[in-house]
């Protein structure tokens, strides 16, 4: 049973908060698929920020979750962890967002890379941001869509139906508990399908 003293948790202790009046953790599961795939597809018309670091995916996660989260958008305010080492604690998550999205743009955000080179640094920054996880729920859809937009600028597309969320999570704990980027590498290499043509004022 989830920890009562969870304030993200309805006070059955089983079901995050939401908004749709999901009670069991099936139904909300149900719910918020539909509703994230609806706002995803809006996604090229929605104005959202190019900043390339927390204030993006804030904006990005508050896109997505909307319906159902009544905090979406807001970082996280507790300690979570889904493996015996769990993610960054709440106190180190802003300084920690800072220096992740400067060594991005110290990268110049990936752009000018060749391939081989591209998923390489994809992978080193894919894991020191999903190491944050700065929300409660939905970090990995909100890193998706996060590291689709820096690709696109920097002229790659990504497929991620050619991965599973089973697959992300296991080769995401590799790299983060062992310090071995090799199974995010292959699963990126699977991910990274073209290149492209940076649409007019990306950066």
């Amino acid at each position: 049973m989830t920890d009562l003293k969870d304030p993200y948790y309805d006070d059955s202790g089983e079901v995050l908060r939401n908004l749709v009046g999901a009670a069991t953790p099936a139904d909300l599961a149900v719910a918020e698929a539909d509703l994230v795939f609806a706002r995803t597809v809006q996604l090229d018309a929605v104005e959202l920020p190019d900043t390339r670091d927390l204030a993006e995916l804030q904006a990005i996660h508050r896109h997505l979750f909307q319906d159902v989260y009544p905090w979406a958008g807001e970082v996280r305010t507790v300690d979570i962890r889904r493996s015996e080492e769990g993610f960054l604690p709440v106190v180190a998550l802003d300084r920690a967002a800072g220096i992740a999205a400067s060594d991005l743009h110290t990268d110049h955000y990936l752009q000018g890379l060749d391939r081989e080179r591209f998923v390489a640094r994809l992978a080193h920054h894919y894991d020191q941001f999903n190491y944050i996880h700065p929300f409660r729920e939905g970090n990995g859809r909100t890193q998706r869509v996060f590291w689709t937009r820096v690709a696109a600028a920097a002229g790659w597309e990504l497929d991620w139906r050619n991965v599973s969320g089973e697959d992300n999570d296991r080769v995401s704990r590799i790299a983060a508990e062992e310090r071995n980027l090799t199974p995010l590498v292959e699963m990126l290499e699977r991910v990274v399908v073209a290149e492209h043509r940076p649409q007019q004022g990306q950066p």
